[in-house]
């Protein structure tokens, strides 16, 4: 077998020392995201977004296209020509009638700046409606934000849960050792362990799923187990006024802003409707060669009659779109007010319901436990009252929990329903 040099082997130490670092440092779960973070990320790799976005360039061009002058027309004429022989003198090749005509159309009653104005309005409808997309897809990410601090939370819960019954079969075993519970109730504890157990278990999926979600729309390729994210999971019962809420919304909703632009832009649609309805005339110059008068030119224009169709299909049809687009921007307005008042009854509802939560029950809740749990292990309270006395505290801290969660969704249907966060 062939021996490695001293110095070759010390590079091949070092560099599998660099490949293990780099190994670990990839296998390194990263710091976990703040909802700014997070939401940072959404917007920079977000496929659907980035491809939304696109389509306000599209419409730019489209501004381009519309504001551009009609092209002029040039137009070369050889006339009179005798390609054969014995013809009369008139008819040879030297006395052909060449002929060259350039011609512009103008167009009357501001045609190609309403154009322009149209296509500016449809990139400020096309903008509206990237931000209503945005919109829509922030409130799932926040979703899936909140259901991923909501699953720690319930998984750090079940974990205390698992921990403190453990402490208590410690305890239980050591009373079964001395002769003080019988076997039966050792062993009823001991099954009951199987449900917490189960409650880690669930609760880990939980957790684990949340952050395939995420992740999802983050359009990220890192495995969960190095991802994370942090934030506050708590309520707070300061509440601006509903009135406060709509006022904001009417002034935000991006739905909204793109219903009164498609108003604005009908109109516009109409005023170039009738404006097409009129006469554009043509104006041409040509210079030429006529023998014997040599060369010449001229000036003209054709000025179209306008007496059987004026547009007035399209007159009305842009008039009839003016009333459906009000329309439309009315149900959308009183959309707004629906999803506004709709959040916020959920919304305080939650408050309502949290309050004697923090305030009270789970203070009663801790209190009844390490109470009943005390006197159970001190001959004063019978198994039945103890597990009893756990199932009660289990189930009050995970119904705070849950509220909490749903305080926090109904939070970001508010902030979807007026169009920006104003519940943080």
């Amino acid at each position: 077998m062939k021996r490695l040099s001293s110095q070759a082997l010390v590079f091949l130490l070092l560099g599998t020392g660099l490949s293990g670092r780099a190994f670990a440092q990839a296998r390194a779960p990263q710091p976990p995201l703040t909802w700014e973070q997070v939401r940072q990320r959404f917007e920079q790799n977000n496929p659907i977004l980035l491809a939304s976005k696109l389509t306000i360039d599209e419409s730019k061009a489209q501004e381009v296209t519309a504001y551009l002058r009609p092209n002029p027309a040039l137009s070369l004429t050889a006339d009179q020509i005798n390609p054969f022989s014995g013809g009369p003198p008139h008819s040879t090749f030297g006395t052909v009638l060449s002929v060259a005509t350039v011609s512009y159309l103008h167009e009357r009653r501001h045609k190609r700046e309403l154009r322009l104005e149209s296509a500016r309005e449809a990139t400020g409808i096309a903008t509206s409606g990237q931000a209503d997309l945005e919109r829509n897809l922030l409130f799932s990410l926040r979703n899936a934000f909140v259901q991923t601090l909501q699953a720690k939370a319930v998984l750090r819960l079940a974990q205390d849960n698992l921990s403190y019954y453990d402490d208590v079969l410690k305890v239980s075993r050591e009373r079964y050792k001395a002769g003080d519970i019988a076997q039966v109730d050792l062993d009823r504890l001991e099954l009951q362990r199987v449900q917490y157990e189960s409650d880690v278990q669930t609760a880990q999926v939980n957790l684990r799923t949340a952050k395939i979600q995420l992740l999802t729309l983050l359009n990220e390729r890192i495995p969960v187990e190095q991802f994370d994210v942090t934030g506050t999971f708590d309520f707070t019962d300061q509440l601006q006024t509903l009135e406060e809420f709509r006022k904001v919304a009417l002034d935000t909703r991006p739905d909204l802003r793109a219903a009164t632009q498609a108003v604005n832009k009908a109109k516009t649609d109409h005023r170039l409707a009738t404006a097409n309805g009129s006469t554009d005339p043509i104006f041409g110059f040509d210079v030429g060669r006529n023998p014997p008068i040599d060369q010449y030119f001229g000036v003209g224009v054709s000025i179209p009659l306008r007496i059987f169709n004026r547009n007035q299909g399209e007159k009305l049809r842009t008039q009839l779109d003016i009333t459906r687009n009000e329309r439309v921007r009315d149900a959308i307005q009183a959309q707004v007010f629906s999803d506004v008042d709709s959040a916020y009854a959920t919304l305080s509802s939650n408050v309502i319901l949290l309050g004697p939560y923090k305030a009270k029950y789970l203070q009663q809740a801790v209190r009844v436990r390490d109470t009943i749990t005390f006197s159970y292990q001190h001959g004063g309270a019978s198994l039945l009252d103890f597990l009893n006395a756990q199932s009660e505290y289990r189930s009050v801290e995970r119904n705070y929990l849950s509220l909490i969660g749903s305080y926090l969704i109904a939070a970001s249907q508010l902030n979807l329903a007026v169009g920006r966060e104003v519940i943080p």
